[in-house]
């Protein structure tokens, strides 16, 4: 009689997070991991059992999600990561207001970010879960477009796995989950890694239809000019101190008025918009590097020319997605 045949590894299971068939349980450790959300067990004849293993690197986490049997989530708004959701097996549905994407072993479903919305997952699915912080992917757009980036990413509800650009995309993923799972070489070389999580995501931008996808398709945009350019240079160099429109005006040999409508033109913001978000940029960086036993955001903020409290960690919370005080303890 011949042996069995070898159990099928799961994916990540080296990385497990739960294994429970206790539904408060499972909805509090992926929480921590994605958002707050219900979870709601929707077939009573099939015993519930949640399966979560996750792995984070410097940009993206993968993660593997199988509850068992039927389920429906109702995520809260969040605004600080974007999700593409894999099923290995089975089919699930998102939905948001009226558009609906059902999705199985030839699709994937990508949830909108900073909007409500719900995911049914039917029995035996599966899922491998991408999860890209928002800062980071839309950093990437501005590199990829050489311009600010002001509106969320809008990606179509719907992958299409058989489409070929995701498909190689989907290559991309695959190849960072060998690495993890196989403990490849990859993942210790923080170069090697870096220039791999710039491969997915700006594979992701320009496979998935978003909202930039005309200009990530379309010809390159002009060139700004010189003083365009020397004017945000100085913005990057100078974010530390005190910056006015007529002093860059006069750095550059400008009006105001014709500086205002050449960053409008070239650059899509204006030149004071251009300064906060470099400046919220410098210090997101100090927040997350910052020992929180010796340092306040107030001090940070203040630092960085944001003298309002109140303001300063709305604006923050509204770009990054959580408060500056959760960024200084994590």
């Amino acid at each position: 009689m011949s042996p069995p045949p070898p159990a099928t590894r799961l994916p990540l299971s080296r990385f497990e997070q739960l294994h429970t068939a206790d539904v408060d349980q499972a909805r509090h450790v992926v929480a921590e991991a994605f958002c707050p959300h219900r979870l709601t067990a929707l077939d009573k004849a099939r015993r519930f059992e949640t399966r979560f293993h996750a792995i984070r690197t410097s940009q993206v986490s993968l993660c593997y999600l199988d509850y068992g049997g039927r389920v429906h989530i109702a995520p809260h708004e969040q605004e600080s990561f974007y999700l593409v959701l894999i099923p290995l097996a089975g089919q699930a549905e998102l939905s948001h207001g009226r558009e609906r994407a059902l999705y199985d072993a030839k699709g994937a479903g990508v949830p909108p970010v900073d909007r409500t919305y719900h995911i049914h997952v039917s029995a035996g699915s599966p899922h491998l879960v991408v999860r890209i912080a928002r800062d980071r992917l839309e950093e990437h757009l501005r590199s990829m477009l050489a311009r600010p980036v002001d509106a969320p990413i809008r990606f179509d509800l719907g992958m299409d796995m058989t489409a070929p650009a995701i498909r190689s995309w989907r290559r991309v993923v695959n190849l960072l989950l060998d690495e993890i799972d196989g403990d490849g070489l990859i993942p210790r070389q923080p170069l090697a890694m870096r220039e791999l999580e710039r491969l997915l995501l700006g594979q992701l931008l320009l496979a998935q239809p978003n909202n930039y996808s005309a200009l990530l398709h379309g010809p390159p945009r002009g060139t700004a000019p010189k003083a365009i350019r020397r004017a945000a240079e100085l913005i990057e160099t100078h974010a530390a101190e005190p910056l006015t429109v007529e002093d860059l005006a006069e750095a550059t040999g400008l009006s105001v008025r014709t500086l205002q409508e050449g960053f409008r033109r070239f650059l899509d913001t204006t030149p004071m918009s251009h300064l906060r978000e470099i400046r919220l940029r410098h210090a997101r960086e100090e927040l997350t590097a910052a020992d929180p036993t010796s340092t306040t955001v107030t001090e940070i903020a203040a630092r960085w020319g944001f003298l309002h409290a109140g303001r300063f960690s709305a604006r923050y919370h509204k770009r990054f997605g959580e408060s500056p005080s959760v960024t200084l303890r994590h």
